[in-house]
């Protein structure tokens, strides 16, 4: 069974596991945590991840993100960042969601069923009318993910589609 859970301290050896197998960078999904010991993962990143989730301690020009695995069964196959609401750095750029999926589990469907279940989760927190992603134009896989959850091209650049979904 294919789900989402909150990052959690409960589960924080798997979450750990998938951080570490994730690049910093990859395909414009940033791993920040990557590299970390499983100590510091625990008593710095996974605290920072909690507290975002809430909107404490937020660094200047940042947003409170909630990060959601998502889980087959027993393990993590990938992570959806939803942000609450946007910046104009974050509405011109990466927008609300932002997702990976780890690299043994790509191409079998996990990214779109992933992001419809993210796009619910949104709908909770989300104001505005519409979910605003964004997808490196050499990503096709990813704008077909975006594509196959109702979005739309809103526009593009050399870089980036910036896809839409009404809510």
């Amino acid at each position: 069974m294919i789900y989402l859970k909150e990052a959690n301290v409960e589960d924080a050896k798997k979450e750990y596991q998938f951080f570490n197998d994730t690049p910093a960078d990859e395909n414009g999904f940033e791993n920040k945590y990557y590299g970390f010991s499983y100590e510091d993962f625990i008593n710095r990143a996974l605290t920072e991840i909690i507290k975002s989730s809430k909107g404490i301690d937020l660094h200047e020009g940042y947003v409170p993100q909630t990060l959601y695995f998502v889980w087959d069964d027993n393990n993590i196959v990938g992570l959806f960042k939803i942000r609450h609401y946007l910046t104009d750095c974050l509405r011109n750029g990466a927008g609300h969601i932002g997702y990976g999926i780890h690299k043994n589990y790509r191409g079998k469907g996990y990214a779109t069923k992933g992001l419809a279940l993210a796009i619910e989760k949104a709908k909770d927190v989300i104001k505005e009318n519409e979910i605003y992603l964004s997808v490196h134009v050499d990503n096709p896989a990813s704008l077909k993910v975006q594509l196959n959850n109702e979005a739309y091209i809103h526009h593009s650049d050399e870089k980036e589609h910036y896809t839409r979904i009404k809510i």
